[in-house]
């Protein structure tokens, strides 16, 4: 894979943004391939105290997409929760609208396509990547690892509905349960053609959370595959739902052997 750490200047957010970018070398990809002027896309979004760096610093991600036709597309949403904030950062414009069009002016040849446009995360990302794809309806898989799916006012250990940072993200929480910053209404604007993936850990203290959410998006018609196993809040596990991920889209993954 070729790697591209770019900096651009959002008009979104009015500042410089970093965005790292995987893109398929065409000496390691199949000889069909290398020609290939309508190349799928992930968008690959951090978690909570990440940046663009974190996926290819905490994980072998770069390994794991090597040989394969895929660019994956990492950007930097601060803790911004990938929402237009209360207090004018407008990070899911910047994510959602605005940098796929500034992609497509470095990377003519990256699809425009939905059936070959994904988006994952984790955690914070994993919120982010569902309401993206809910509210745009431009992705065919949309998975989350260990996400943020919902919030549960009654728990402060997650969310402290007074705290200034949450209510600078999302206002009061009467605010939050009737806008589309809540994933249960967020819902009701996907549509059947996006397939959703969702895995977290029994032991993650995002589980619980995590059941009730997905509990609540099936209750809605979405189409959504929910795996849950021994696991917690970590890169460990991270890493090994990213690669489940890439097995379950529709390109031509090559996987390789892990090094013993």
């Amino acid at each position: 894979m070729a790697f591209f750490q770019i900096e651009y200047n959002s008009e979104v957010l009015g500042l410089y943004r970093q965005v790292d970018v995987l893109y398929p070398d065409a000496n390691q990809i199949k000889e069909e391939y290398r020609e290939d002027k309508d190349i799928p896309v992930l968008y690959l979004l951090h978690g909570m105290g990440g940046n663009h760096n974190s996926w290819t610093s905490r994980t072998n991600l770069e390994r794991l997409v090597r040989k394969t036709n895929l660019i994956v597309v990492m950007p930097n949403g601060d803790n911004g929760f990938y929402t237009n904030t209360k207090y004018g950062s407008r990070y899911f414009d910047a994510i959602a609208e605005e940098l796929p069009q500034v992609m497509k002016r470095f990377f003519p040849n990256m699809t425009d396509k939905r059936e070959k446009t994904f988006i994952a995360g984790l955690s914070m990302g994993g919120y982010g990547a569902f309401k993206i794809a809910m509210l745009t309806n431009r992705y065919a898989f949309a998975g989350s690892f260990s996400g943020a799916l919902g919030f549960d006012p009654a728990d402060k250990d997650i969310i402290d509905v007074e705290d200034d940072y949450w209510r600078g993200l999302f206002g009061n929480m009467d605010e939050f349960t009737r806008s589309d910053n809540n994933l249960q209404v967020a819902t009701k604007q996907a549509d059947s053609q996006t397939k959703f993936y969702a895995w977290c850990g029994y032991e993650d203290f995002l589980y619980q959370i995590n059941e009730r959410a997905v509990a609540d998006f099936k209750e809605a018609g979405l189409d959504i595959d929910y795996r849950h196993d021994h696991g917690t809040h970590e890169w460990y596990y991270w890493e090994k739902q990213v690669e489940v991920f890439l097995e379950m889209l529709p390109i031509d993954y090559v996987k390789e052997e892990r090094l013993s």
